[in-house]
C-alpha cells in the first residue's frame, strides 16, 4: 500500500467533528431539555396555584356571606322577640399609635415596642386577650384602637400591605413571597388566604401577623381632634370599637 492510500483510509476513519466538540454540544443538547422541562414544569405549578387560589377566595367569600346572614337573622329574631341581640366581642383589634416619644414612661415605652409601634402613625394587628387588653390599657394615652371589619382588613393588606424577607420591608406585589414563607408552616400561599387569617383570628395568626410589616399610614385627612383626650370625650385617644373604620378610611 502506497503512502497516498494510506493518507485516503486515515481519512475516512477520522471523525469530520472533534469528539470535544461533540461532548460539548451533548451536554448543551441535555442543559436546553432540562430547561423547557423545568420552564413546563413551573408553567403547570404556577396554573394549579392560580385555580387553588381562586378557589380559596370564593370559599371565604361564601364563608363571610354565611357569617354576615347568620348575624342579620339573629337581630331579626331578638327584635321579633322583643329583644336585643348584643354580638360576640371581637378577637381582632387594629392598634395606632398617634402620640411620639416625648415624656414617654418606661413602662408605657416597652410596650410599645412589643407591638411594634416605633413611630407615629404606625399600626398593627393584635390578637385579643387577657393580657394584650392590659398592655392596650397601659398605652392607652399614646393609641387608638378598635374592631376592624372584612373591608379595612382587606384594604389594609392590599394597598398597604408590607411583608419581612431578610430583614427587609418588601411590598406585596405577587403570591410567591406569602407562598415561600408561609405555606409550609401556616398553609397561607396568598394574599386572600392571608386576609382570612387575620380577619378570622386563626391557629396561625401569630405568623400571619408577625410576617406582616406594621403598617405605616396618612395622618387622618382633616387631621386629628385633640390627641390628649379620650375618644368617648371628643379626643382620639382609646377604643374606638368599631368607628376605627371610619377612621382608616381617612388613613388608608
Amino acid at each position: 500500500m502506497t503512502a497516498v492510500d494510506k493518507k485516503k483510509v486515515e481519512s475516512k476513519t477520522l471523525p469530520a467533528v472533534p469528539e470535544s466538540r461533540l461532548k460539548i454540544a451533548k451536554k448543551a443538547a441535555r442543559a436546553r431539555a432540562v430547561l423547557a422541562k423545568r420552564r413546563v414544569t413551573k408553567t403547570l405549578t404556577i396554573q394549579k396555584r392560580l385555580r387553588e387560589n381562586f378557589l380559596r377566595a370564593e370559599k371565604y367569600s361564601k364563608q363571610y356571606a354565611v357569617a354576615d346572614r347568620r348575624e342579620i337573622e339573629k337581630k331579626r329574631e331578638a327584635k321579633r322577640a322583643g329583644n336585643y341581640y348584643i354580638p360576640g366581642e371581637s378577637r381582632l383589634a387594629f392598634v395606632i399609635r398617634i402620640r411620639g416619644i416625648n415624656k414617654v414612661a418606661p413602662k408605657v415605652r416597652k410596650v410599645l415596642q412589643l407591638f411594634r409601634l416605633r413611630q407615629i402613625n404606625n399600626g398593627v394587628f393584635i390578637k385579643l386577650n387577657k393580657a394584650t387588653i392590659n398592655m392596650l390599657r397601659i398605652a392607652e394615652p399614646y393609641i387608638t384602637w378598635g374592631y376592624p371589619n372584612l373591608k379595612s382588613v382587606r384594604e389594609l393588606i392590599y394597598k398597604r400591605g408590607y411583608v419581612k424577607h431578610k430583614g427587609q420591608r418588601v411590598p406585596i406585589t405577587d403570591n410567591f413571597t406569602i407562598e415561600r414563607k408561609l405555606k409550609r408552616r401556616a398553609d397561607i400561599q396568598c394574599v386572600e388566604d392571608l386576609v382570612h387569617e387575620v380577619f378570622t383570628v386563626g391557629p396561625n395568626f401569630k405568623y400571619a401577623s408577625n410576617f406582616l410589616w406594621p403598617f405605616k399610614l396618612n395622618t387622618p385627612t382633616g387631621g386629628w381632634r385633640k390627641k390628649n383626650n379620650h375618644f368617648v370625650e371628643g379626643g382620639d385617644f382609646g377604643n374606638r370599637e368599631n368607628q376605627i373604620n371610619v377612621l382608616l378610611r381617612r388613613m388608608v
